[in-house]
């Protein structure tokens, strides 16, 4: 069976940097189902020629040494364009008639053909395209399977949300909708689940008996740079922790599936967010920080004055067998001390103090996955200090991915490109997934903006964030585990 791929909004940063060198990237490994053809569709005027050249310059830059001509000439013969406007809905059937005949490389007549239509759009774009999709019968199914791929934001809120899901299942039932989430297609993400699932000595240990509590940290050292204005708009709970944030709660809390498929993993990542506590105005105000770097009014499209928030940390609680009583902390902020996502698993203390001074204060062991940048597992525990009685330290024992595999770490948009051409939905977001993760973060948006509490602390950057966060743990006998990865 015949593939194609069909980026509208191909002129786009997301498909220069992003899609196609994964797409060339799949093609050089030999992994793109063959035949596959990729056509761009924006308002832009290319020509073929024109299109594949602007492509193999972007590919070069971000593909860096691993380029190779005389593959990109292999992989760019399968590579149109077609120019139109998707808010067209005569553009769009224009472009069904490309897709249909000779000049677009297209299945023989009768052929059956999979079809993938990647959204890398304006969110506001999204209704239109999906409503000209179905109207041109670009939805239509009988000619084979059409999956569709929406990039987040989904939505913007609960109501805008459930208002795109209604609209996207007019035209595409809910197994031909793909919403991506790049964090899931990370290999160390997915290394999360093998971890878990796949070691018999992490998974006896993995609950409320012997672990403390958990924390999430997403940090950017970057400041907001030229997403200025939509930033001001989202704010840190949108922008991360309804799609990326809660996404690693939810392999990092999930029961394990019956089996390994799209359905049952989806099912046991769904039930962990119903688990999830309901906030109230007051658990917002005593489990939630805020925070805003210094000099973010100073950034291109940044309203003067602007209350929006550029960190933020929350406690959550997931009320089920496995996590009752056991906190989840989690945190994102920009401008701060370094770029990290990481994992870390606390576990808790000894009962008794058996060695050295009773009043030496245990650190407690811990398991920290680096997912980002220097990916890896860290392994923290108490060893004896030789020659030194009973005195005791927390050594690491490490893995490391650079170390142990060869080649270059695959990009996230590999795999999950990859998988929504075969039709695995493992790695996407299901609608009520989506809608469930916005019921946990509408209601710390509305509690900042309509009581003010708790209130904007300025954070100076190249920080981990408001002093607050950290005087937040203390109270609690916890500590952030703010180290910059060093795995090598």
């Amino acid at each position: 069976m015949s593939h194609t791929l069909v980026i509208f909004g191909a002129s786009g940063d997301l498909t220069e940097r992003k899609l196609v060198p994964a797409l060339y990237q799949l093609h050089v490994k030999g992994r793109l189902p063959e035949p596959t053809r990729i056509v761009g569709f924006s308002r832009t005027e290319y020509s073929h020629d024109a299109w594949r050249a602007q492509l193999a310059a972007s590919t070069r830059q971000f593909a860096g040494g691993a380029f190779q001509q005389d593959a990109w000439d292999r992989f760019a013969a399968s590579v149109f364009y077609h120019r139109g406007d998707l808010t067209s809905l005569a553009d769009v059937r224009g472009l069904a008639t490309f897709l249909d005949g000779d000049s677009g490389g297209g299945a023989a007549s009768g052929e059956s053909e999979t079809r993938l239509y990647y959204l890398a759009t304006a969110p506001r774009f999204y209704e239109p395209a999906i409503a000209h999709l179905g109207q041109s019968g670009l939805a239509d199914p009988r000619r084979g399977e059409r999956r569709v791929v929406v990039e987040k934001p989904f939505g913007t809120d609960l109501a805008t949300a459930r208002r795109l899901n209604e609209s996207i299942h007019r035209h595409f039932a809910e197994d031909q909708i793909y919403r991506i989430d790049h964090y899931l297609g990370k290999e160390t993400v997915q290394n999360i689940l093998v971890l878990r699932f796949a070691n018999a000595i992490f998974e006896p240990i993995w609950n409320r008996h012997y672990i403390d509590h958990v924390q999430i940290t997403v940090a950017e050292e970057v400041a907001v740079g030229d997403r200025g204005p939509y930033y001001d708009q989202a704010g840190v709970i949108r922008d991360m922790f309804q799609n990326h944030l809660l996404q690693l709660l939810m392999i990092t809390a999930m029961e394990v599936p019956v089996r390994y498929n799209a359905q049952h993993v989806r099912d046991e990542k769904v039930k962990v967010l119903q688990a999830i506590r309901p906030w109230s105005p007051e658990h917002v105000a005593a489990d939630t920080i805020r925070g805003q770097y210094r000099g973010y009014h100073d950034e291109r499209g940044v309203e003067p004055g602007s209350a929006t928030a550029t960190f933020a940390a929350m406690k959550l609680w997931i009320d089920n067998w496995r996590w009752q009583g056991v906190p989840f902390y989690l945190r994102s902020g920009k401008r701060m001390s370094c770029r990290t996502t990481q994992l870390m698993i606390a576990f808790r203390k000894p009962p008794q103090m058996l060695f050295g001074d009773a009043a030496c204060e245990l650190q407690s062991d811990s398991l920290i996955v680096q997912i980002q940048p220097a990916e890896g597992i860290q392994l923290r525990f108490q060893t004896k200090v030789p020659d030194a009685g009973m005195k005791l330290r927390l050594t690491d024992l490490d893995f490391s991915f650079s170390r142990e595999f060869r080649g270059v770490m695959p990009e996230a948009y590999e795999r999950l490109l990859l998988d929504a051409l075969q039709g695995d939905a493992s790695l996407f977001a299901r609608s009520d997934e989506v809608e469930l993760a916005w019921t946990i973060c509408d209601p710390v948006i509305s509690a900042w903006r309509e009581l003010n509490q708790p209130e904007l602390e300025i954070y100076e950057p190249g920080f981990w964030g408001p002093e607050s966060s950290s005087q937040w743990m203390q109270r609690q006998g916890r500590y952030w585990f703010d180290a910059c990865p060093v795995l090598h």
